[in-house]
């Protein structure tokens, strides 16, 4: 009976034990699903902050006008040095005849973009036969113009408070009235480089300018970073050198990226004398932060090849870099290109270190090559929230959206790469 009773006990205990031991996995998996919903409630959270700020950029409101290209304003002779700005205020003024006085002038002149003299420039330039009649154009409007009709902007509150005054918001009404205000797919924004003016800026420059930067980095970083991992972890031996060089690599992978920018702004800039906020200098930084990454990447790709391809490869007589080259660094090649895949959007994400380097300039013009004068996106992201007009905001948001995509689609081509070429052994 005695027997009975302890064989009872422990059996409770042991019940007791596991009742406890189930209790805490419930609620470790519990916590561990909690913080997977918090972690994507807050990613969701953020997409649609930056997907409601930003899509109307890719948006971008127009005004039907009627020009007169009068001959008096158009030199025959320079053709970019003819009076344009003056063709559109003269139409403004023909529009709302009823307009006096500067400051409605002024008032008046600021619904159409600075961009519309450009704009009917290219047209004259390609319509020479058009000078002396009267066409009608659609031309950009007006950053404040482009922010009220997309609601951005209200009417409602003290004039004094308010971007657009009242005169300018019942002209816009008149126009909208005649069907001469309308929102088209802004290309701009894709086609154009930096601007002052909201309206006229775009992605195009500093996407060049990654393009630029990123195959500089790419150049540099891939084979130096596959030719150390191959050194280290095939040739290289054992001692004290080696082990403070792994350390070393380990430890660079960690380090802030401000830190490789200070190191480019001292070497490639004021020791080697090379051009400031070029994709060049860019590039050479990029390479210094991403090498870490591709050498620690490709190191594990090469430990994941088995002991047994390099032991057959040398018992056929092959040498150890006929070995390496001929069958461990092929079968090891898949996940070295998804380490630099990965490498390459953690570069293209960048700004601190080539803010050190300069690429924060304003630059207007699309670079043409790997030394003008260029910023990256992540910059371009920087200048753009930075600037006070409501317009710029939106198109932080819609440059933060193309980032993304960017950023995306190269983790997501790793990880295809990785699937398709992946061997488990």
């Amino acid at each position: 009976m005695n027997n009975t009773s302890k064989s009872q006990r422990t059996m409770d205990i042991v019940q007791g034990g596991l009742a406890k031991r189930y209790q805490k996995e419930k609620r470790f998996k519990l916590y561990g699903l909690s913080a997977i919903f918090f972690s994507l409630l807050c990613l969701s959270l953020l997409f649609i902050s930056i997907f409601s700020n930003g899509y109307t950029a890719f948006q971008q409101t127009f005004i039907e006008m009627e020009i007169a290209i009068d001959p008096e304003f158009i030199d025959k002779g320079n053709f970019a040095g003819s009076d344009y700005q003056g063709i559109i205020k003269a139409s403004l003024r023909k529009e709302f005849p009823d307009v006096t006085g500067r400051k409605a002038k002024k008032r008046l002149y600021h619904l159409v973009s600075s961009g519309a003299s450009y704009q009917l420039q290219d047209f004259v330039r390609d319509n020479f036969d058009k000078i002396g009649q009267t066409i009608r154009l659609w031309v950009p409007a007006d950053d404040d113009v482009d922010m009220f009709i997309k609601g951005h902007i209200g009417r409602k509150g003290p004039e004094e408070d308010r971007r657009l005054k009242d005169d300018q918001i019942s002209w816009i009404d008149s126009l909208v009235e005649q069907g001469r205000i309308k929102k088209k797919f802004n290309t701009t924004f894709f086609t154009a480089g930096d601007s002052r003016e909201p309206e006229l800026a775009g992605i195009w420059g500093a996407a060049t300018g990654s393009f630029f930067t990123l195959l500089v980095t790419l150049a540099l970083s891939f084979p130096i970073g596959v030719a150390a991992a191959v050194y280290l972890e095939e040739f290289a031996p054992t001692n004290r050198w080696t082990d403070l060089i792994e350390v070393n690599i380990n430890n660079l992978a960690a380090v802030p990226s401000i830190v490789f920018g200070l190191l480019g702004l001292a070497v490639f800039l004021n020791f080697a004398g090379l051009p400031r906020s070029a994709p060049l200098v860019g590039g050479f930084v990029l390479t210094l932060m991403t090498l870490p990454t591709i050498i620690i990447a490709s190191r594990a790709s090469l430990k994941s090849v088995p002991p047994s391809i390099r032991e057959a490869a040398l018992g056929v007589g092959a040498s150890k870099t006929q070995m390496v080259t001929h069958h461990v660094l092929p079968l090891a090649m898949p996940g070295m290109l998804t380490g630099t895949i990965i490498g390459m959007a953690q570069a293209l994400g960048e700004t601190a270190p080539l803010l050190m380097i300069g690429m924060v300039a304003f630059i207007v013009d699309i670079p043409g090559g790997f030394t003008d004068p260029s910023t990256v996106l992540p910059v371009q992201i920087y200048l753009w929230a930075d600037s006070p007009e409501r317009a710029f905001l939106e198109r932080t948001s819609a440059a933060i959206m193309v980032l993304l995509v960017f950023l995306i689609s190269m983790n997501a081509v790793a990880v295809i790469l990785r699937k398709k070429f992946e061997r488990r052994w």
